[in-house]
């Protein structure tokens, strides 16, 4: 049994994604998708979710982002994984600097149960290389933003995906993946 395995909750991958394979524009930006998303956009996935597992880079990028008025998203507790924490600590994130299965376990035993989301292009690649993920959930957005990051970073190798939903709202759909393993 691998860790992601280890309880009731899943792990899960989640991001948004422009229909050319982007889930950052070019200098990380992100604001792009607020276009799509209104606040009562897939509440199951919000209701499944109990703590978020999020690489330094995307946390960096996520604060420099402004929200529509009124979108919030509480997805749980938020864990930073990086080498090199703040001096300063950041009211509701805690930030690990340990091995990434441990950041993983750590994180998923503070989602009480419920589903821990990994975001970030790294820290995702780096849990789907070390087969720690169970699902992978994209919001593909009607836009081409024709260069940024990718969904994946090169290296990440072939994994393979079982689809089991697909769910349209507005003009963002939702596909749903399994990991093989």
């Amino acid at each position: 049994m691998s860790d992601a395995d280890a309880g009731p909750g899943k792990v899960v991958v989640n991001r948004a994604m422009s229909l050319d394979g982007f889930i950052a524009g070019p200098d990380d930006v992100m604001d792009w998708m607020f276009e799509h998303f209104g606040n009562d956009l897939f509440p199951e996935v919000v209701q499944a979710t109990g703590a978020m597992l999020v690489g330094r880079r995307t946390h960096e990028v996520a604060k420099r982002m402004s929200p529509p008025e009124g979108a919030e998203y509480d997805g749980g507790p938020v864990f930073v994984l990086t080498h090199r924490p703040p001096d300063e600590p950041e009211p509701g994130v805690t930030f690990l600097t340990c091995d990434l299965a441990e950041a993983v376990a750590t994180a998923r035993a503070s989602a009480g149960g419920k589903d821990l989301e990994i975001l970030g292009a790294d820290v995702a690649g780096q849990c789907l290389q070390r087969g720690l993920v169970d699902e992978i959930l994209v919001y593909v957005l009607p836009v081409l933003l024709g260069d940024g990051v990718r969904f994946s970073a090169p290296g990440l190798g072939r994994i393979d995906l079982e689809p089991f939903g697909t769910t349209q709202s507005g003009s963002v759909t939702m596909l749903r993946f399994r990991v093989r393993t």
